[in-house]
């Protein structure tokens, strides 16, 4: 699939969220679309609320106001039922992988489509190991995830996250603690399963090279809010200095406060210290 700025269909919505932790608010009337077949790629520095809006995307936690919508479905507004349905059309690969250590691989794949489907077993080891064909760890399906590489294991993560061929998918830090050529493959792999299966992805990640290899657009997000959201080439090219700190790695230095100082030392929290909250 070719990228193209041609308008399509929303697969992921979210207008005007805000979300407070206590009283500190994290996310300020942020608002993204990520079309269909589209790779989004969700940045910022430590602390900017990337995994904060990752969990109301994934329906984790409720927001304070603000709308997320997912395939044209409102979590705000769905039953139990209705969300978990919702829950097959999608696919998440976590950051650590979260696969069962006490299952084999196979069986780790296979669990969604034994808990959502009526398959039958036969059927259910063919798509297992399709799915393992895809991202190229067939004849791995009998080990346990401790026996796996960290780039082995993040590829079993994406098997199980496609095992139900789902139409958006989600990815927390898919390269992240991987060598570089390793982390170079699981890019090459977002690409194929985009392109082979048609889906939205949503990849959230602080990797800047892998950021500029996959992403068709890039949400910048700094101290919770929408700083960026535009192509590579309008990412790269920006003036803005936050994007190029961020791009350069370069610190952004804050002019002391000496009352600001002397507060803290006097155990005076209401004020975050540097008034960023941590996410």
């Amino acid at each position: 699939m070719s990228r193209s700025s041609q308008s399509v269909a929303h697969s992921v919505e979210v207008i005007d969220l805000n979300t407070h932790y206590g009283d500190r608010q994290i996310l300020h009337n942020v608002s993204l679309e990520v079309k269909q077949g589209e790779i989004m790629v969700i940045m910022g520095g430590s602390g900017s609320g990337k995994t904060t809006l990752l969990n109301h995307l994934l329906g984790l936690m409720p927001p304070t106001s603000g709308t997320v919508r997912i395939l044209d479905q409102d979590l705000g507004r769905l039953t139990p039922l209705e969300r978990q349905k919702l829950r097959t059309r999608t696919g998440v690969a976590f950051q650590s992988g979260a696969l069962f250590s006490s299952m084999s691989i196979g069986d780790n794949i296979a669990l969604p489509l034994r808990e959502h489907t009526d398959l039958d077993p036969t059927t259910i080891g063919i798509m297992t190991r399709l799915k393992l064909e895809v991202v190229s760890l067939a004849g791995f399906e009998n080990l346990k995830p401790a026996e796996l590489s960290g780039g082995m294991i993040k590829r079993a993560a994406l098997a199980r996250a496609i095992v139900m061929d789902p139409e958006v998918l989600f990815c927390d830090e898919p390269s992240a603690g991987l060598d570089p050529v390793v982390a170079s493959s699981i890019d090459d792999l977002i690409l194929r399963l985009r392109d082979a299966m048609g889906m939205s992805i949503v990849v959230v990640t602080h990797d800047l090279d892998s950021t500029f290899k996959i992403a068709d657009r890039i949400c910048v997000l700094d101290k919770g809010k929408v700083l960026a959201l535009d192509t590579v080439e309008a990412i790269r090219a920006s003036t803005d200095t936050r994007i190029q700190n961020l791009l350069n790695r370069r610190t952004e230095e804050a002019e002391p406060d000496p009352d600001a100082y002397l507060r803290r030392l006097l155990g005076d929290t209401s004020t975050p210290p540097d008034g960023t909250p941590r996410t």
